[in-house]
């Protein structure tokens, strides 16, 4: 990958990571735990909740102490991989660039909740999408740059083998 080509995908990370920092720090600043308003009626509130589980809170009823330390584990290592990909990429990555910053995404929203993780022990969620009664678990910039990063590395890994197909 060119230099450039490296700027791009580690500058995408940083500033997922620095737009998750910010927001979390406003609604820990400004919304009291569990305080809810509502943006769009029937559909979208802002809400201040900790998660001490994973994304859209899976394992966060998990009582062990070892929750914590194998979480930041796992995303530790998701960063090195990611990491390495990016500044060694070879044929590994090709030409991608939108694998590219399908990575990125996934690393910078890694490195926003595993910030959180360590200093807190707790992700900061507020985005509560919901219809009816229906919610989806709250969730924040990181979770959405690591779901966005993650369909876009589905959608090139679908793509490139239905280019190898046409061959």
């Amino acid at each position: 990958m060119t230099r450039p080509g490296r700027l791009l995908a580690f500058g995408v990370a940083f500033g997922v990571f620095l737009l998750d920092r910010i927001t979390k720090l406003l609604i820990q600043r400004y919304v009291a735990q569990w305080d809810t308003y509502t943006v769009i009626p029937g559909f979208f509130n802002i809400i201040h909740t900790e998660n001490p589980g994973a994304a859209f809170s899976l394992f966060a009823d998990a009582q062990s102490e070892w929750r914590t330390f194998f979480l930041v584990g796992l995303a530790a290592a998701s960063l090195v991989l990611i990491g390495f990909l990016l500044w060694h990429p070879g044929g590994r990555l090709g030409d991608g660039r939108t694998l590219r910053i399908a990575l990125a995404l996934i690393m910078g929203g890694a490195l926003g909740n595993v910030y959180d993780r360590i200093l807190q022990g707790a992700v900061t969620d507020f985005l509560d999408l919901y219809i009816n009664g229906y919610h989806w678990p709250a969730f924040n910039i990181a979770d959405m740059g690591i779901t966005i990063g993650t369909a876009l590395v589905l959608l090139d890994v679908l793509r490139s083998r239905r280019h190898e197909a046409i061959k």
